[in-house]
Parts: structure tokens; sequence; C-alpha cells
């Protein structure tokens, strides 16, 4: 345990986040989502909602301020006008942490998939709720 960071962000998670650069990806998933099929390291959080999650990781992980969307959610039942109570309040908390506004790119589900294979790492989460399943974009920390 140590002082002042969450506790569920554990060496292997803190690792990975450390590790990863500028631009990399992150998705944070939901229990239904194939994680180990990415090919990618997968970080088990067990039963924590991934707005658990999010909260722990952004807690640490700035969001990239280069891209239009830093955060992007998998599309709701083939409508990108459709959100989740998942989604919009993990948006909001995202947003608190970065203290801008943010707004989502929607990423089509079999195309999030596909570009499952381009993240750094994958971190799930046991949350019974249906899409939630987010890519973060790794940005950088400005000194002043």
């Amino acid at each position: 345990m140590l002082k002042g960071i969450d506790p569920l962000l554990s060496g292997d998670l803190l690792r990975v986040l450390d590790d990863m650069g500028h631009g990399d990806l992150l998705l944070l998933v939901d229990r239904n989502y194939p994680a180990a099929a990415s090919g990618k390291p997968v970080i088990r959080l067990g039963e924590v909602t991934v707005l658990r999650a999010a909260t722990a990781i952004l807690s640490v992980l700035p969001l990239d301020t280069f891209v239009e969307y830093p955060i992007e959610r998998m599309e709701v039942d083939d409508d990108p006008t459709l959100t989740t109570m998942v989604q919009d309040a993990l948006l909001a908390l995202a947003a608190r942490a970065e203290g801008r506004q943010l707004e989502y790119g929607v990423v089509p589900r079999l195309d999030f998939y596909d570009r499952a294979s381009r993240a750094y790492a994958v971190v799930h989460t046991l949350d019974p709720l249906p899409y939630g399943c987010f890519i973060l974009h790794k940005g950088v920390i400005f000194d002043s």
C-alpha cells in the first residue's frame, strides 16, 4: 500500500501505466469483452466497476491533449448517438480528472475489436453493465 496512491492501482497496473508513452492506447473494458484475444497484456482488476477502475487510472494517467478524442467508447446498438449511463458517467469523471471539457470518439463495436490490437494493454473489470468498453489515449505531463 502506498500513501496517496489509489489502492486499486497494483504494482503491475502502475508499471503498465508508467511504461506507456505519449499516444499509447489503454483499453478499459467490462466483463463481456474478450480481453485476452487482443494479444496484449491484460491487467485483471476483478469485481470492480469500470467507473471505479477509471477513477483510479485517471488519478495518475494524463489524457492526450493533441488528439480530438482522448477517450473513445464502444458504439451502442449501431447508433453513435446512443449512450449508456456508464458511458455518460465515465465522460464526466474524465472531464473532472482532466479539468477540461471532453467529448467521446465513437468506435463501432467490430472496429473496436480491431483497434484493440494497437493497444498497449487491457484493463479488464468484471463490470456487468454492457458497453463498458473504452480506449484511453495517454498524454504527456508538462512541467511548469
